[in-house]
């Protein structure tokens, strides 16, 4: 009989928030902040945007690696749903953007559903923000200048993959990517890569957004901004 290597214990483990052990509102956590997260933090309109940059901001200045990474939940034609991590390369008033290719896994799902959520999990500072809303493609000019703003090599990328679509193997995929970079003249300069008729940006339009603040003994902090037909309702929500 092989050998079973020993799990990890997962149930126990944990990590105490707020520093040093103390509670209440004089417990600062990770984001260095005693101040405890609040409705009324969420100011402007949209509400979310002002504290949203704000903390994409301090998440910059402390380092956390990718910072514009976020979780992306979308569901399929048949109810299913997946998730998967995508940088966000646009914040608005109107929305978060990221880039993709519309034949690829999430680009299907989202014809079908077109409504999608996305996580910035901040561990490292003890934060989170949820957004959750219905998603629309952007303008052409919008993806041709971020498709600009791409290393030669990303654009290469992209144009060569048939993405979420299955290959046979790594070796046929650099084949791919070499024959690409040889059509546009090759891999390091030569003729501008287009952008491909099947890649682009979308846009989440938030009708939900969530703040999440971690604060010791789980007693965390959670601020949401929902959007309804009057406005922007505001709102503190037990952890």
């Amino acid at each position: 009989m092989q050998h079973v290597k020993k799990l990890v214990d997962l149930p126990s483990m944990r990590v105490s928030y707020g520093a040093g052990g103390r509670d209440g509102d004089d417990a600062a956590g990770a984001d260095g902040m005693t101040a405890n997260l609040d409705p009324s933090w969420l100011t402007g309109e949209p509400p979310w945007r002002d504290l949203f940059g704000s903390w994409l901001a301090e998440a910059v200045a402390a380092r956390i690696p990718e910072p514009n990474a976020m979780v992306l939940g979308t569901v399929d034609v048949d109810g299913r749903p997946a998730t998967r991590t995508v940088l966000c390369k646009g914040v608005s008033d109107a929305g978060i953007v990221f880039f993709t290719g519309y034949d690829s896994q999430k680009g299907r799902a989202l014809t079908a559903n077109p409504y999608a959520s996305a996580t910035f999990p901040w561990i490292a500072l003890e934060r989170q923000v949820h957004f959750r809303g219905p998603v629309v493609r952007v303008d052409p000019t919008e993806t041709q200048r971020y498709w600009d703003s791409r290393p030669r090599g990303s654009q290469l990328s992209a144009y060569a993959s048939a993405q979420s679509r299955p290959i046979d193997s790594r070796a046929d995929l650099e084949a791919a990517a070499a024959a690409t970079a040889e059509r546009f003249g090759g891999a390091e300069a030569g003729d501008p890569v287009p952008v491909p008729e099947n890649w682009g940006g979308y846009r989440i339009e938030p009708e939900i957004v969530e703040f999440w603040q971690g604060r010791a003994n789980r007693l965390h902090n959670r601020a949401r901004a929902v959007r309804t037909a009057d406005g922007w309702q505001l709102e503190r929500l037990q952890p």
